[in-house]
């Protein structure tokens, strides 16, 4: 890590190609560049996981930590580029004073031009992502129900400000388990007259996948109280008999379907670096995120 202490976005800038030339590795390889707007709580785990998504997606990676306080403006730097941490660039920035409010004019310089800007916020995503004064320069706005303190009013402002673009980690996560009934479905394409889900209490990823299974099937999805971690299991009711996903623990799930015998598949619990890495992927709008918010219904 290189610290420049009380610096400027375009010093920052200067010092991230000083050390591209110094390390022989040009900027061009750099696919887009991940603004993440951040507080002290989540920053460290947003950036690293960040950076360990960069080994599939190279990228410049600027991490931008409001710190507003009655002291005069000023900006503190850690950088690195390369080496260990990947092929990517990392810039954490603490924005202090009045600076804290300026986030956008510091990110400006650091851009990388003709390269898409994803950004990123591990918590307290503003109400509408796309006009906020970081998420205008994305084509991307990622958020995170699962660190909001009520989660239904999270998901509520993610409904009313959604515009396309935006998508959530909280959906992200239910990849997998949408995999596994996509492909138990396909065989014999079962009528389903009942479903249900089993999840923690107040899990947004359960309430996500609760609208998906109601306007997909077009039956009653209750969600019961379970001891967790997450999402436990998936059943859909068909007159055939029961198909069932369970994962109570561990990465790997049973998988239950009439006439067959149990099948272990897997589920694996992904951190943020693969969570991050499924959504960068594509920068194009989920039309199917945008479908299921505008579905959701709650208390």
């Amino acid at each position: 890590m290189i610290r420049l202490d009380d610096t400027s976005g375009g010093a920052v800038a200067a010092t991230i190609a000083q050390e591209r030339h110094r390390n022989g590795s040009p900027a061009t390889g750099m696919v887009l560049t991940l603004l993440i707007l951040s507080d002290e709580e989540f920053q460290a785990d947003a950036t690293s996981g960040a950076v360990a998504a960069a080994r599939q997606h190279p990228m410049r990676i600027i991490t931008l930590i409001p710190r507003p306080s009655r002291q005069a403006p000023r900006l503190d730097a850690e950088i690195a580029v390369g080496g260990e941490d990947g092929p990517g660039e990392v810039a954490v920035l603490r924005l202090r004073g009045e600076l804290a409010d300026h986030a956008n004019s510091v990110a400006i310089p650091l851009l990388l031009s003709d390269t898409p800007v994803v950004a990123y916020w591990p918590a307290d995503a503003p109400d509408v992502p796309l006009d906020d004064h970081i998420g205008r320069h994305a084509q991307r706005r990622i958020s995170d129900a699962s660190t909001a303190e009520d989660v239904y009013v999270e998901l509520a402002r993610r409904k009313e400000g959604y515009r396309p673009g935006d998508t959530d980690l909280a959906w992200t996560r239910l990849t997998p388990w949408r995999s596994a009934l996509a492909s138990a479905m396909d065989q014999g394409r079962p009528i389903v007259t009942e479903a249900s889900v089993v999840a923690e209490p107040d899990n947004p990823s359960a309430l996500l996948l609760q609208s998906w299974l109601n306007m997909t099937l077009r039956v009653p999805v209750p969600i019961h109280a379970g001891d967790g971690p997450g999402i436990t299991e998936i059943r859909l009711v068909t007159d055939d008999g029961d198909i069932c996903v369970s994962r109570p623990e561990g990465d790997t799930a049973t998988l239950t379907r009439p006439g067959m015998a149990p099948a272990r598949i897997s589920l694996p619990r992904r951190g943020i670096a693969g969570l991050l890495s499924e959504e960068l992927r594509r920068l194009d709008p989920d039309e199917v995120y945008a479908q299921v918010l505008h579905h959701l219904r709650l208390p």
